[in-house]
């Protein structure tokens, strides 16, 4: 962890909404430019990380609906089965 990051709550711990307004934030900060290049490049690296972390929850969000579409297909295609 560098010095820019130090205090920071692991990414891998954050909710997706967490991950998204830190996310927010650290694009903001790198818009404003960082004083230092060592700065710039933590601040870039935990963007990386945290926009790792928004696409893991978006795709687990979507594994969970596609699961719950299958099953709901499934009970429909069985209740029409039996009628």
């Amino acid at each position: 962890m560098t010095a820019s990051t130090e205090g920071l709550p692991d990414v891998a711990s954050l909710s997706f909404e967490q991950a998204r307004d830190e996310l927010v934030r650290v694009v903001g900060e790198l818009e404003q430019g960082a004083p230092t290049l060592e700065h710039s490049l933590a601040l870039w690296e935990r963007g990386e990380a945290l926009a790792a972390r928004c696409e893991e929850w978006l795709l687990g969000a979507k594994r969970r609906l596609d699961a719950a579409r299958g099953a709901a297909e499934s009970s429909a295609a069985a209740s029409g089965a039996e009628a």
